[in-house]
């Protein structure tokens, strides 16, 4: 090996180890700096509780405490944020995960002293930055809460995605699509991939693109703009997901057909084809669908792959024409609908109170 190209492989080793480490010593800074923040927000509330007036003097303690705080260490500790950290506390130590850790610990503690996690454990339950849980702290549902805290977390979301993903009701459209024990475990485990459907979301929202909601634009506009922000229509579409082709030609008996995306998910390990089509869903966009499955499963899988997926994206679908042209066992082909616009997510949720 030339000693130039070495060297450039050195450095590339070198330079992946010291940003590897540099993360991890962020990660270290912010998992310290919210377990203070909580402990801090613990003090505020147990001193609150032995105040005779609770609403006046509490008030007072966070105006004498900020103006302490700030004169000694700098900013930071405003009166709000000081609120923020009050907060933290009382929305997470009721969490019913560290609530679960705090019980397992007093059982195990041998003295009659124990009242609070230690450390390590508060360290294994706070993994993001105080103002992730600022965010978090907004939602109210504790379910959802934790879905998007676990999301966070495995996926390293920044505070803007985390935004996103809540805006567009991620929780809420997974729930949709499973049952009472499938949504408890988006709350428990976050959203698990072991079978085509966990993939599946409907709608899809694609506020991203900037087009109007009207059929103000062809399919082949719709599709130019997604490849023009590829990126953020992965993120939508979730893990495992990379790009493979657009406008993949397909040919037999000298007819050529075109597949509109085709993604590969490395999760599930198969092809997922997707083809945009703008107004109602007909029967005969899902036929066609079931002729481009049967020609990559037969054609371009690899023995040890699985099955292909196809995803029909529509403006709107009759749920009886879903029904009635896809097989009863069907586990390839799937029809959801996209939005340009954001949702209401209180809709979004009426329809999960309505499944």
């Amino acid at each position: 090996m030339p000693d130039g190209l070495q060297n450039k492989v050195i450095f590339q080793q070198v330079a992946e180890l010291l940003q590897s480490a540099r993360q991890q010593v962020l990660r270290t800074v912010n998992s310290t700096m919210t377990i203070t923040y909580f402990e801090i927000g613990r003090i505020i509330v147990e001193e609150e509780q032995n105040g005779k007036d609770r609403a006046e003097y509490g008030k007072k303690l966070l105006k004498d405490l900020s103006k302490q705080l700030t004169k000694e260490f700098g900013r930071g500790f405003s009166i709000d944020n000081l609120e923020n950290m009050r907060k933290l506390f009382l929305t997470f130590s009721k969490s019913e995960t560290l609530s679960r850790i705090f019980e397992i610990q007093k059982k195990q503690s041998l003295t009659e002293e124990f009242n609070k996690p230690d450390y390590q454990t508060l360290a294994s339950f706070f993994k993001l930055t105080f103002s992730h849980y600022i965010f978090l702290m907004r939602i109210e549902d504790e379910k959802e809460r934790q879905f998007y805290k676990i999301e966070s977390e495995k996926h390293n979301w920044s505070v803007r995605e985390l935004k996103r993903q809540y805006d567009t009701a991620l929780y809420t459209r997974l729930a949709l699509s499973r049952d009472k024990e499938g949504v408890l475990k988006l709350s428990e485990q976050g959203q698990i991939i072991e079978k085509p459907k966990d993939i599946i979301k409907d709608p899809y929202i694609l506020e991203f693109l900037g087009l109007p909601e009207l059929h103000q634009y062809s399919e082949s506009q719709l599709e130019e703009e997604i490849i023009s922000k590829l990126e953020h229509f992965l993120l939508e579409l979730g893990h495992g997901f990379t790009f493979v082709a657009r406008q993949e030609r397909i040919t037999f008996d000298d007819k050529h057909f075109r597949i509109d995306l085709v993604f590969y998910n490395r999760i599930l390990r198969c092809f997922v084809l997707i083809d945009l089509k703008i107004g109602e869903l007909k029967h005969q966009d899902l036929g066609q669908m079931q002729m481009y499955v049967n020609y990559y499963d037969r054609e371009m899988r690899l023995e040890d792959e699985n099955k292909t997926i196809g995803i029909v994206l529509c403006q709107t679908k009759s749920e009886a024409v879903v029904k009635y042209t896809l097989p009863e066992n069907n586990e390839q082909i799937f029809a959801s609908k996209y939005k340009t616009v954001l949702p209401s997510v209180e809709a979004l949720k009426e329809l999960l109170e309505k499944k």
